[in-house]
């Protein structure tokens, strides 16, 4: 039996929500190394929840919901919400010590640090663990994959057209989010024609959008990877590409933490709550300025201001590698000036 103290971390939320929180779960092993560490979020998020080497064990939760059998803790930590919910599910479990954010509607955490809304999502549970006493770095945010124990070694972890491709990733968790199937498509069409690889990524909800994207560009069906990974397998199609191009989705946050160049459709959430930080040159991240519901059953009007052709400047301004120098463009399709870009678009009757 094990005899260690238990900490339980609720974080029950997507796979976006997970990274964002990897700084404060590393903080947490170094302030707990002695604990038995358990992170309750959604089970399909387990494998990579293991890989941050944060945590001992995944407790399988769905937002808000009870969490069963757990173990009691000794110390509680909320980075789920800022309350009364999140708490109260936390607290059902009867912690020693809880460590959230104050609400008025639960007395327990009368004197805990304050709620901010106007925060970036990394920076509050970081902040949320240094005003309760745990040091904690913003900045630790990369992942690093191991081999894939079922191959011979882990460059086959990945398929030939994946390795140095460009993948898109047109889905996102609410229609709000995403940007038209057939810009995309002109995307994907564009990369093609610059003599890049394309793959098209996506869960198995978005099987259909990924075959519509891919069906606007020609891709065949090889090149469509949605519904055909785990998490751990989307990960490696994202390490292995040479660049990302996504809405503001959990895909986004995986380039993120493995370093990959990748331009960032933003809207109706800024990125200066959930972009990726300032000091990584190798992301360019699009936003109109304009915020709106993240949840809306249409796509969001900011995010629509977003047009093909500033997608592809994007894209034509990424450097090749995490810490490389802006790539030579003079053999593509694409060009930094714009005007060859400007051709293309023409070619292939863009409208944005």
């Amino acid at each position: 039996m094990d005899a260690r103290p238990v900490l339980i971390v609720l974080r029950a939320l997507g796979l976006g929500d997970l990274l964002t929180a990897v700084p404060a779960l590393r903080a947490l092993a170094d302030a707990f190394p002695s604990h038995r560490r358990l992170l309750a979020t959604p089970a399909a998020l387990a494998p990579l929840a293991r890989l941050t080497g944060t945590v001992h064990d995944v407790i399988p939760a769905e937002p808000l919901a009870p969490l069963g059998v757990a173990p009691a803790p000794d110390v509680a930590v909320n980075l789920h919400g800022r309350g009364p919910q999140s708490h109260r599910v936390l607290l059902e479990r009867c912690p020693r010590r809880l460590i959230a954010f104050a609400h008025a509607d639960v007395a327990a955490t009368a004197g805990f640090p304050s709620w901010r809304a106007d925060e970036h999502e990394v920076e509050r549970w970081c902040r949320l663990l240094r005003e309760s006493g745990i040091p904690a770095d913003a900045r630790r945010l990369d992942l690093e994959l191991p081999a894939d124990p079922t191959r011979e070694g882990p460059d086959d972890a990945v398929p030939e057209n994946a390795r140095g491709a460009t993948l898109i990733h047109p889905g996102a968790g609410s229609a709000a989010r995403r940007w038209p199937v057939e810009r995309w498509g002109m995307v994907a069409r564009a990369e093609r024609v610059a003599g890049r690889r394309v793959v098209v990524t996506g869960s198995v909800a978005e099987i259909d959008l990924a075959r519509a994207v891919a069906l606007a560009a020609g891709l065949n069906d090889t090149a469509i990877y949605a519904g055909r990974t785990d998490v751990l397998g989307l990960a490696r199609l994202i390490a292995a590409s040479a660049r990302v191009v996504c809405g503001d989705t959990g895909v986004g946050h995986l380039a993120t933490a493995l370093r990959r160049p990748s331009v960032l459709l933003f809207g109706p959430s800024s990125p200066a709550h959930w972009g990726p930080p300032a000091d990584r040159p190798w992301h360019r991240v699009l936003w109109r300025g304009r915020t709106g519901e993240p949840n809306g059953a249409r796509p969001d009007g900011g995010l629509l201001d977003i047009d093909v052709n500033s997608v592809l400047d994007a894209l034509a301004d990424l450097p090749s590698a995490a810490h490389g120098e802006p790539r030579d463009v003079a053999r593509g399709a694409v060009t930094r000036d714009g005007r060859r870009r400007s051709d293309l678009i023409a070619t292939l009757g863009a409208h944005g």
